[in-house]
């Protein structure tokens, strides 16, 4: 068992909660997590995982800036409002399911030919709905919900393959709270 990895499943709590709560802290978090998970999934031969990692720790600093940039009629010494949860547009569904199909191709065709990784096509996958969920949360389009239930199912199951037992048992744990997650951001919609 490595530490690193109880530590990053911590973390991972601790992100998972932060998110719930919609907190702009989740981005903290989000930056902490990838950098302990670059190091976990490189020695376990998850190397998508581990590519995704690095794009989780540069894309929270893109979604730290988004969540609290000044907006749109804000002057630059006035707190920042947090962007508004919202519905993914209808225009954006398309696009998003063909760079899933895009990026598991690519990833996959990489992966099968260029390493020793023993589950090529899931492990890019869930690297391609990782991508576009994590888009999605920057955005705060609640639908990224129900990507990450997607990712989260398919990874837990992965991961006990791969024998990263507290790593699988939080993915299990996220694949429950996504539908609280959706609920609690439904209501925060709503108001």
């Amino acid at each position: 068992m490595n530490w690193l990895e109880i530590v990053g499943t911590i973390v991972g709590l601790i992100y998972l909660w932060l998110e719930y709560k919609a907190s702009v802290w989740l981005w903290i978090a989000g930056i902490v997590m990838p950098a302990i998970y670059i190091i976990v999934y490189f020695q376990a031969g998850l190397y998508a995982d581990f590519g995704i990692n690095i794009y989780y720790l540069i894309i929270s600093f893109y979604g730290l800036y988004l969540w609290i940039s000044p907006k749109k009629g804000e002057q630059p010494s006035e707190t920042p409002k947090q962007i508004p949860i919202t519905k993914t547009p209808h225009s954006q569904y398309l696009p998003l399911i063909a760079l899933i199909i895009a990026l598991t191709l690519i990833f996959g065709t990489i992966l099968e030919i260029g390493t020793d990784s023993t589950v090529p096509w899931i492990d890019s996958f869930t690297t391609a709905l990782s991508i576009v969920g994590m888009w999605m949360l920057t955005r705060k389009y609640i639908e990224q919900w129900w990507v990450w239930g997607a990712v989260d199912l398919i990874s837990s199951l992965l991961y006990i393959y791969k024998g990263l037992y507290f790593t699988a048992g939080l993915y299990a744990l996220y694949t429950i709270i996504v539908y609280f997650g959706y609920r609690k951001w439904l209501k925060m919609m709503e108001l």
